[in-house]
């Protein structure tokens, strides 16, 4: 379920921070403009037996990153985490798995606004879901899409 000319990269985007790869999160389903990740119920276990919450918070987080890779430019932006809040709905006793994406239109449009004013924002709101479709978690995130400095054309 990983297109073919994201297939190198799905290594790299799991190994890219060290405490993240120490979860044992996994990419897998990752084509344009979308991406499903799964954040394993072990090793994230917490002292009462459900996964821990820093391990859910991470997933989310995570996943700006990965859409970041499958929608926009590489080459002239990159993106930072400005906001991400989370609320815990219930606790999480199997593998949790988030699905995220952008549409066409909205990528463009911030890719735009990026290159003329140097950054913009995007929000995404986000479900994390059990191994039997129930939502754990709800999360509501601000990224923002900056340009390097010589990619001022």
């Amino acid at each position: 379920m990983i297109d073919e000319k994201y297939r190198d990269a799905v290594p790299l985007l799991e190994k890219a921070v060290p405490l993240i790869e120490k979860t044992g999160v996994k990419i897998v389903e990752l084509r344009d403009r979308f991406a499903r990740i799964v954040m394993p119920f072990e090793p994230n276990i917490n002292h009462i037996g459900i996964m821990y919450g820093g391990s859910l918070f991470i997933l989310a987080e995570f996943s700006g990153g990965v859409i970041y890779y499958v929608s926009f430019d590489t080459t002239k932006f990159y993106p930072i985490v400005k906001e991400v809040s989370i609320r815990y709905r219930r606790p999480a006793t199997t593998d949790v798995t988030l699905e995220v994406s952008l549409e066409p239109g909205e990528v463009e449009m911030i890719q735009q606004a990026a290159q003329k004013e140097g950054k913009k924002d995007w929000t995404m709101d986000l479900e994390l879901k059990d191994a039997h479709g129930e939502v754990c978690s709800i999360v509501h995130g601000t990224w923002q899409l900056r340009r390097f400095p010589e990619n001022t054309q």
